[in-house]
Parts: structure tokens; sequence; C-alpha cells
């Protein structure tokens, strides 16, 4: 897989993400019922459920906050600190959905598919963030610059790689 390739991956992961935690966070904060497919609406029982805040802080703000730095970190300038950074936030959203799954299924014992998707995007993020680490600045040119690839793709233009 191209290095341009697992960044865009990457950032549609990242924005599907922000989509699940922006509508778990609308649902919390607007008071109405989670959708949810399956029968006797396990969602809201998780959602309403005493693991569903921490400190206060309701979980599906904190993966909305989270979802909004792995999208900001892969729009920043593909440098080893921006690199680590996607790897360190998607480690810590990738323990902590683990750490909630396990509540949802040895505790609760119920399973919400909003969550659970979260989860799978968490985990594929993470996956993800390790490899593109691992490559190091195969994005960056000579000069430490944006590779033409990775250059045209944030630019919004078509780069000579790509053609």
């Amino acid at each position: 897989m191209s290095d341009r390739t697992l960044w865009r991956m990457m950032l549609v992961l990242g924005v599907i993400g922000l989509g699940i935690a922006s509508y778990l966070t609308v649902v919390h904060y607007t008071g109405l019922v989670v959708l949810c497919a399956a029968k006797g609406n396990p969602c809201a029982q998780v959602q309403s459920s005493v693991y569903s805040s921490v400190f206060g802080i309701p979980v599906a703000l904190l993966g909305l906050i989270g979802y909004v730095l792995i999208v900001a970190s892969l729009l920043a300038p593909p440098r080893e600190l921006t690199r680590a950074a996607t790897l360190g936030i998607t480690l810590f959203g990738w323990v902590f959905s683990g750490y909630l799954t396990y509540r949802e299924v040895f505790t609760l014992k119920e399973i919400c598919e909003w969550c659970v998707s979260s989860a799978i995007l968490m985990t594929l993020l993470f996956i993800a963030a390790v490899v593109r680490y691992w490559r190091g600045d195969s994005l960056l040119s000579a000069d430490g610059s944006l590779s033409g690839e990775l250059s045209g793709e944030l630019s919004g233009g078509t780069s000579p790689a790509a053609s």
C-alpha cells in the first residue's frame, strides 16, 4: 500500500469515527434515544451506564475529541513528531476502547453497535498509525518538504506522482 493510500485510508477512518462520536455526543447532550438495530436497544443501556462518563465527562465527548486530534494530526505536515502524535493518540484510543469493550461485554453484558464500530475504527487507525510511523520519512523529500505525492493531496490539487 502506498503512503498516499495509507494516509487517505486513515483520514477516511478518522472522519467516519468523527461522525460516530459526533452523533453519540449530540445524543448525550440532547437526551435523544440512541438509534440501535439490536432488540432492547443495548446502545441506550450502555450510553446511560456508569461507564458512559469519566470524571463527569461523557465518553462520547472524549471520543469526539480523540477523533478530532487524530484527523488534525493527519492533516498536519508529515514529520516524525506528527506521526508519533498520531501513533500516541491512536494507541490511547485503542487501549481505552478495549477497556470500554471489556466493560460492555463482561460487566454490562450489553453490546452497543456504535461503540463496537468505534472500537473497530480505532483498532484499524492504530494499526495504520504503527505502519505509517514505522515507514518513517518516506513522505518527505530530501530537503524535508512534503513529497510531491502528498503535497498535491494536502493542497487539493493533483500531484505529478498521481498523474
